[in-house]
């Protein structure tokens, strides 16, 4: 057997067309082995909105120009464009010593400890995976597990134009309210936020491979 690399690859995909990066990460998915190193992805992606597999169009009131692509993916309906940061964790679970839930508890932890450095208090949700901030999402999670192995993941906003979330029930919400670090006074770049990002996810990681308790986030003002 060869040697589990326990460091995590991250790889800068730059801007993505989403169809081609799902493709790549189902590629990769099919061809990992149990012992291959894990990856973070980060990515860019044009103007696109995504269903969930069991995303209902009905959620989808009035794309316009803005194509409308099904995946594979949890979850309802998200929007994804310039000024977003998308990394995909594609991890080894059962290696990380996670459930699904504790996968996403971990995905969440690591966004709200990174809105914490740029002076935000993020929140989760019951039964509404992701991270807000007052109420106003700014964080969306969908993910899928295939043979052990995670792909997809979670999307920032960061510096976007929101006016296509307004096309769409986000997440499969009439009344959700999106917002972006901008928009709640953080001036910061994509790359800033993913560099903090990406340290935070791997802090999350090694804390589960080792069985160590993670940071509650309720002791860091949020719920």
């Amino acid at each position: 057997m060869r040697q589990i690399d326990s460091e995590i690859m991250v790889r800068q995909m730059g801007v993505l067309d989403y169809k081609d990066g799902l493709k790549a990460q189902q590629a990769f998915t099919r061809a990992r082995h149990f012992d291959d190193r894990d990856e973070l992805w980060i990515v860019e992606h044009p103007a696109v909105f995504t269903l969930g597999q069991a995303g209902k169009m009905e959620h989808v009131l009035n794309p316009g120009e803005i194509p409308v692509v099904r995946s594979d993916r949890g979850g309802q309906v998200t929007y994804h464009g310039p000024g977003q940061v998308v990394i995909y964790p594609l991890l080894n679970v059962k290696r990380c010593k996670m459930t699904v839930r504790g996968l996403v508890s971990s995905l969440e932890r690591a966004v709200i400890h990174c809105l914490k450095e740029f002076g935000l208090e993020g929140e989760t949700r019951s039964g509404a995976p992701g991270v807000y901030v007052d109420e106003r999402k700014i964080a969306a999670l969908g993910l899928r597990i295939s043979r052990g192995f995670s792909y997809h993941g979670l999307s920032v906003n960061v510096a976007m134009d929101l006016a296509p979330f307004e096309r769409i029930n986000p997440c499969g919400y009439t009344d959700l309210k999106v917002t972006d670090l901008v928009r709640e006074g953080v001036v910061v770049t994509p790359k800033q936020v993913s560099e903090r990002l990406i340290t935070k996810l791997k802090q999350e990681i090694s804390l589960a491979r080792t069985g160590e308790t993670p940071i509650d986030p309720s002791s860091m003002g949020a719920s």
